[in-house]
């Protein structure tokens, strides 16, 4: 009996369609981050004589990819504030705001800094921030003093494309970043999908 071209051809694409699917796999949502990628690897910064501004996302596609103890931490900063960033998302009218946490660092005694100069920019529109919740005291003064930091959760209308570029703006300061960051991001990802997978359980025994 001769076999058809197209079965043989059928039983050798089906093992590649099936391991495309799980390297396509999203990452399981779970309490727990398998990543080894720390903040600075997510963070955009722009900075001039007077103060360093560092920009971290906070959107769990990206902050999965740190490792356990920084996305503990940045969960639990987000979770403290949840009736914060929900009473601000309801009265701009937002369901589910994109949220980053931004810290000002002094350079020199006396900077002030302006935290509504701050914007997102996805291709050719401008993402202004809905509101700013504090997490240092001192954020609310906009000054600083020699090393000193404040530090905030900021929240704009929609999420933020950490799955492709965007850039980060103070002023005439600006970062592109984030396009260089993909690469590391994406080869983690499929780490961590691969760690997740073979942490399950086996449920065929």
């Amino acid at each position: 009996m001769r076999s058809h071209p197209l079965a043989a051809l059928f039983f050798i694409c089906a093992p590649i369609a099936s391991a495309a699917a799980q390297s396509a796999e999203p990452i399981p949502v779970t309490a727990l981050s398998y990543g080894t990628l720390n903040q600075n690897d997510l963070a955009l910064r722009v900075r001039n004589e007077d103060v360093d501004i560092r920009f971290v996302p906070l959107d769990p596609k990206v902050t999965r990819l740190l490792a356990n103890d920084a996305f503990q931490s940045l969960r639990s900063l987000v979770e403290a504030r949840r009736r914060e960033i929900d009473s601000v998302a309801s009265r701009a009218g937002v369901a589910e705001p994109g949220l980053a946490l931004v810290s000002f660092f002094g350079l020199r005694s006396d900077t002030r800094f302006d935290p509504q100069t701050l914007t997102v920019r996805v291709r050719s529109r401008a993402l202004q921030p809905l509101g700013v919740i504090p997490i240092s005291a001192r954020f609310t003064s906009h000054q600083l003093d020699l090393r000193e930091q404040a530090s905030a959760i900021y929240l704009f209308e929609e999420d933020l494309p950490v799955d492709d570029s965007f850039s980060l703006s103070y002023g005439t300061l600006i970062s592109e970043d984030w396009a260089s960051k993909q690469p590391t991001l994406d080869r983690e990802r499929a780490r961590v999908s691969a760690r997740a997978r073979s942490s399950r359980p086996d449920t065929t025994r």
